[in-house]
């Protein structure tokens, strides 16, 4: 299928021959696969790359892409009843629609629509949905995800960004906004504790689900010199994670050695904030990133 794209997008084969988009705005340079819809790159004029991707990403497309943005839907971590189903949901494993604009300030606009009907995993999640996600690539990153049930019931969903931000070394990195915030520690047997109010610092495994926040997170990157900040709304949880030496070695698509290169905080409404939809409603979840 033909796509019209604006002449700051240009659509090639990316890595093994899977269909990518690369965009290149005045303001910033990204790209994005249309396998999952999922975002690669992000990177403002005159700054680094934000965005961090595996070097052993396998770029298949029955596997999903380790690193950038994937999009965790409907489900988040593995099927509740369904040992067979993927993991984080079919979303980053479909191949969404698009179509792409320029706005008045030459930022790039890039929206992707997946239904129910563009999916072979009915027997794990069986209800009628619309989701169309929306990307701008500009001086800041945007994303927008909004579920729609096209259905006659309510549903529930969980739902995440599960954005891998690019840091110079995971030991010297701190995170600030969840001052006060109460968490499950995955890392410890999902034990609830409540997080200090100094910044969080990594010295081993950390895989955490923030609960009931809406906090505007920033990432410390003292070595590279800049703070990233992550801004939300229509989401309720934040996850930190990092895996650290053992889980890194453990999979497959992630380098023995990249673990320190990496840190993610994802934008989500997981277990208890999972979104539940009537008939006919809709609910938006948006991560807007910048860098300073």
């Amino acid at each position: 299928m033909t796509i019209d794209l604006p002449r700051s997008v240009q659509q090639r084969p990316g890595r093994n021959g899977l269909p990518r988009l690369t965009a290149s705005t005045a303001r910033a340079t990204g790209e994005v696969y249309l396998h999952g819809a999922q975002v690669t790159a992000w990177q403002p004029s005159g700054a680094d790359p934000v965005i961090w991707v595996s070097r052993d990403s396998q770029f298949q497309a029955d596997k999903p892409i380790r690193g950038g943005v994937p999009i965790c839907f409907p489900w988040f971590g593995a099927h509740a009843s369904d040992a067979s189903a993927p993991m984080h949901g079919f979303a980053r494993l479909s191949g969404w629609t698009l179509s792409a604009a320029e706005d008045r300030d030459g930022d790039v606009q890039l929206t992707f629509l997946l239904t129910d009907d563009d999916t072979s995993h009915r027997s794990a999640w069986p209800h009628p949905f619309k989701a169309e996600y929306r990307v701008t690539v500009g001086e800041r990153l945007a994303m927008a995800l909004d579920v729609t049930n096209t259905g006659d019931a309510p549903v529930t969903f969980e739902a995440a960004l599960h954005t891998y931000f690019a840091v110079r070394n995971i030991r010297d990195v701190g995170v600030t906004g969840l001052a006060g915030i109460e968490y499950l520690d995955k890392v410890d047997g999902f034990a609830r504790k409540r997080e200090g109010d100094a910044p969080i610092r990594f010295t081993g495994e950390t895989d955490r689900v923030y609960l009931d926040t809406e906090n505007t997170c920033t990432i410390h990157d003292s070595q590279a010199g800049r703070r990233i900040e992550i801004a939300k709304t229509g989401s309720r949880s934040t996850i930190v994670w990092n895996p650290w030496i053992d889980k890194a070695r453990a999979m497959p698509d992630f380098g023995d050695d990249e673990w320190p290169s990496m840190l993610c905080v994802e934008t989500a409404n997981v277990r208890d904030a999972a979104v539940r939809l009537e008939p006919g409603s809709h609910h938006t979840m948006t991560a807007v990133i910048g860098v300073r």
